[in-house]
């Protein structure tokens, strides 16, 4: 049975992912959209070559911005004049995040899931007294450590109501745009009040790592990749839920087969999405 993390107040480093694999800022992007692909992380924590102290973090939803989503696009299309090759080969320092919080070893894991919840961020650094990385804290741990708090909540409970939708037939670009801009990680994709599926922003990064980004190119150009409708990037294999399943039930589901969101289903409509992020926000709030 797991630690009641609330009441024991346990500290960080007992929950902490500690295997972490970090990478230096002179590496390429599309290098390290190899490394997150391979791996399956959402992140990957920039480090000093010499001292291995933290200096940025680079994430799947930074690839995104990269490709047409938000303000990372001038890389492509200011310094590399719309060359989406030569931008991803690229470093890492050109798109990581800098502004970065970090956690000490011995912080506790309600204050570190608060952070995580208010900024909407996936995941924190941990750093020992000489800001040298030793490991990092995701939501996918605090859910682990969340997921037996007793409670009666149901999926309607906690999830994310009228979630934004975007059609099969939407380029990449107005994806990677919508995802940026409201902050979503992943989207329904939905025809005719159908459910397609869902893309997310690890469906784009693992675009990009596995390489199948370059096989549609023909000038290079970022235009050629961009304009590739999102349904080529959606997977078939989709779990859903409904309201009234249990939180204990849907979260053990997620650990289990290793998925971040369920889309909730009812009376064969989509009305809503829940995600793991939704999942820490009801559990730490118990």
């Amino acid at each position: 049975m797991q630690k009641d993390v609330k009441k024991q107040n346990i500290s960080v480093n007992e929950i902490a992912t500690t295997n972490v694999i970090s990478v230096p800022q002179t590496m390429s992007i599309i290098h390290a959209a190899k490394t997150m692909t391979k791996n399956g992380f959402r992140r990957l924590p920039v480090t000093d070559s010499g001292t291995n102290k933290i200096i940025g973090i680079v994430t799947a939803t930074d690839i995104a911005n990269l490709m047409g989503g938000g303000d990372k696009y001038n890389l492509v299309s200011g310094k590399h004049k719309g060359n989406l090759i030569s931008a991803l080969n690229d470093s890492v320092h050109e798109i990581m995040s800098k502004n970065l919080i970090t956690f000490g070893e011995d912080s506790m894991v309600e204050d570190v899931a608060k952070v995580i919840v208010e900024r909407k961020c996936g995941g924190m650094p941990i750093v020992d007294k000489d800001g040298v990385l030793i490991g990092i804290v995701t939501e996918r741990d605090i859910l682990k450590a969340f997921v037996d708090t007793p409670n009666y909540m149901c999926v309607k409970d906690a999830m994310t109501k009228r979630p934004h939708v975007i059609s099969p037939n939407a380029p990449i670009c107005s994806v990677t745009k919508e995802m940026i801009s409201k902050k979503f990680r992943r989207l329904p994709v939905v025809s005719d009040e159908v459910l397609y599926g869902i893309v997310t922003v690890m469906d784009i990064l693992k675009h990009v790592g596995n390489g199948e980004v370059f096989k549609e190119m023909v000038t290079g150009n970022a235009s050629d990749v961009m304009s590739v409708p999102v349904r080529n990037l959606v997977s078939g294999n989709l779990l859903t839920t409904t309201p009234e399943e249990s939180l204990t039930d849907i979260a053990n589901s997620m650990l289990k087969k290793n998925i971040g969101a369920f889309p909730v289903i009812y009376n064969s409509t989509l009305t809503g999405i829940i995600t793991e992020f939704d999942l820490v926000r009801a559990l730490t709030k118990i």
